[in-house]
């Protein structure tokens, strides 16, 4: 008798759980609001360093305007510089030190995830109100295996920098780039017989920035550096021949590479800035550098898509989750980062408050959207409060986003070492012989790839 009254009760009490307690407490449900009354404190990393002023100032300003939002979380900021240190990022990783909410290069996300140090977000993502409008070139980086492990914060992709004002001496469109390589040789051509020391194109050819860049251009083409299965190298075909012989073209026969070479990107920097430079490949915050460190004017500035058409290279950084962060822990993270990274009009993307504070407003930089209405928001919100010729940069903007992103290769560094071998030899020796570099460098590609494999 005693036994079938508590197998009543306890029928009776999962029949009512069933109906009403949702598979146990509500907060722990991905699917449920955080309610208004749960305390939940957050670590965030990549807060702006206090020498960055304005920037730090805008996230104190955030962090107080969510609070207010969200009385019930508490925000708190780590501002290691730099925001990633790889020489104690795995260390970290291993030790679980991470901050509740930490920061990553995309290049890093996919070993994170394989080595289970980041919380699955799948269930929660219905919390960030911009997920559905995010570019899809950008969420799968985050993606493994059909879940999401994190959210973009910034990224870029690849094009061609140029200079205007020589563009428009040479005769040249400069609202109309080239997107092709046999169009910036003819176009490096012409800026070159201006004369007087002026280069058409630059390439970097010296501590791994010349194999960086080959990658960049391989991309354009729609080649790869590594096969897909990430074990044999994959640059020892068409498309690398084709970057090397367009670069030996313009080096040795039209002669508007100019003589100095294994060139780094401050060299190029300070060429385009003083004027002397007709175009080189680069990322649209470039353009910042070039203006704040080596005082070049936006107005002789601009940007157009990676040549080629058939691809770029992309990177970016973002924000994974401690993998033993509480569900309440990642909601009140998505909330943030939907906050103060991902929408339009506020937090890292209110235009008009970095406006007020001095900063550029108007390059291409962050595009986290895809072509949708929020994108299109986002680019109007910009242009509204910008401070420099958005138009320069609408060549780059218009044709970039229809072009699919890849991320650096496996053993990215080390794969550029080589290839700064093959770069600074086709620049640097006329009888460079590409077919052979080209080998010798796949087989001891092949070579590290077989050992990283094992």
């Amino acid at each position: 008798m005693r036994s079938r009254m508590v197998a009543t009760a306890l029928t009776l009490a999962a029949g009512a759980c069933l109906a009403g307690c949702g598979g146990g407490d509500p907060e722990a449900r991905p699917d449920q609001p955080l309610a208004g009354d749960a305390k939940v404190t957050i670590t965030v990393g990549c807060m702006p360093a206090k020498s960055q002023t304005a920037q730090r100032r805008e996230w104190d300003q955030d962090v107080a305007a969510f609070q207010r939002l969200h009385p019930n979380i508490t925000v708190v900021g780590k501002d290691a510089f730099p925001c990633m240190d790889p020489t104690t990022f795995q260390a970290r990783l291993a030790g679980g030190e991470t901050e509740d909410v930490f920061y990553v290069y995309f290049t890093d996300v996919r070993g994170v995830v394989a080595k289970g140090r980041a919380a699955d977000l799948t269930p929660y993502l219905g919390h960030v109100k911009q997920y559905p409008h995010l570019d899809p070139n950008v969420t799968r980086v985050f993606k493994d295996g059909g879940k999401v492990y994190g959210l973009p914060r910034q990224n870029y992709t690849m094009g061609l920098l140029y200079n205007r004002a020589l563009f428009r001496r040479a005769g040249l469109d400069p609202d109309a780039p080239p997107r092709t390589w046999a169009e910036v040789r003819e176009a490096a051509r012409k800026i070159s017989a201006l004369g007087d020391g002026i280069t058409g194109y630059a390439e970097l050819s010296a501590r791994n920035q010349g194999g960086w860049h080959f990658t960049a251009a391989l991309y354009g083409q729609g080649g790869d550096v590594v096969a897909p299965d990430g074990r044999r190298a994959a640059f020892n075909g068409p498309q690398g021949r084709a970057v090397l012989q367009a670069l030996k073209d313009m080096r040795w026969t039209d002669g508007s590479m100019g003589s100095k070479q294994l060139l780094v990107d401050a060299d190029i920097q300070r060429m385009m800035a003083s004027g002397r430079l007709g175009m080189y490949l680069g990322a649209p915050d470039n353009a910042t550098a070039l203006v704040d460190q080596f005082k070049a004017r936006y107005e002789d500035l601009g940007m157009g898509p990676l040549p080629g058409g058939s691809g770029t290279l992309m990177g970016g950084d973002g924000y994974l989750f401690h993998p033993k962060a509480s569900p309440e822990k990642i909601k009140a993270g998505l909330l943030w980062l939907d906050f103060h990274a991902l929408t339009p009009g506020q937090g890292q993307l209110g235009y008009e408050r970095a406006k007020a504070n001095g900063r550029p407003v108007g390059l291409p930089q962050p595009r986290l959207f895809g072509r949708n209405a929020v994108g299109q928001r986002d680019r109007e919100l910009r242009a509204r409060s910008a401070n420099l010729p958005v138009g320069n940069f609408k060549p780059y903007e218009d044709a970039s986003a229809a072009l699919p992103g890849k991320l650096e290769p496996p053993r990215a560094q080390q794969l550029y070492t080589l290839l700064d071998t093959v770069m600074s030899a086709v620049l640097t020796r006329r009888d460079a012989d590409i077919d052979r570099l080209l080998a010798d460098a796949e087989k001891k590609a092949n070579a590290l790839l077989a050992r990283s494999a094992n």
